[in-house]
């Protein structure tokens, strides 16, 4: 996500910038921003998430949204992540832990378990689509399945239609997406 900082995946090592910052558009009309900052290094790294979008009829605004996320990683692993999200004013604080022999994932809804090699879905790090997923906002596990289209292109299909695209260093570079409501999300990096 700046130079000095490497993110790893698995046969690919590549240098990251400390930022990553993206436009946040739906049905082609742009509504916010999603920004990421990275700490650390290759093995022990913080990824700070921060998403604000607003979705306007007009000049009224009909949908709010902010996201908030801090994902640790430790010894190379994926450790925790603590998440905030506010969708219209309805308020869900989640939080998930790398347990020995499983992930506790606990949202508004309760508690579950995860397999052990459970990791968030933050699309930042390639190297997750070959685990079991977690949605960070709804404290569940994704029922989805991940398949690489060609370098630098990763399909996830399920419960998400979500198509992750990234440069040749493996920096993630955009988003494209389908909502619940059937309308188009695109990612596009600044």
């Amino acid at each position: 996500m700046a130079a000095g900082i490497g993110l790893l995946v698995p046969g690919t090592a590549f240098a990251a910038p400390a930022r990553l910052a993206f436009q946040v558009f739906r049905n082609g009309t742009r509504v916010g921003e999603h920004q990421m900052s990275f700490a650390g290094d290759e093995d022990n790294r913080t990824v700070t998430t921060n998403v604000d979008m607003v979705v306007k009829i007009g000049p009224v605004p009909v949908y709010k949204y902010k996201h908030d996320a801090i994902e640790r990683w430790a010894g190379g692993k994926w450790v925790s992540i603590d998440a905030t999200t506010n969708g219209n004013g309805k308020i869900q604080k989640t939080s998930a832990r790398a347990m020995p022999g499983y992930v506790q994932i606990t949202g508004p809804k309760g508690a579950v378990r995860g397999p052990a090699d459970a990791v968030p879905l933050s699309h930042w790090n390639q190297a997750s689509f070959g685990k079991p997923l977690f949605n960070q906002q709804e404290a569940k596990m994704l029922k989805v399945t991940c398949a690489k289209v060609k370098s630098g292109h990763w399909q996830v299909r399920g419960e998400a239609e979500i198509d992750d695209f990234y440069d040749a260093s493996g920096n993630w570079l955009a988003l494209q997406g389908k909502l619940e409501d059937g309308s188009k999300m695109e990612y596009r990096r600044v």
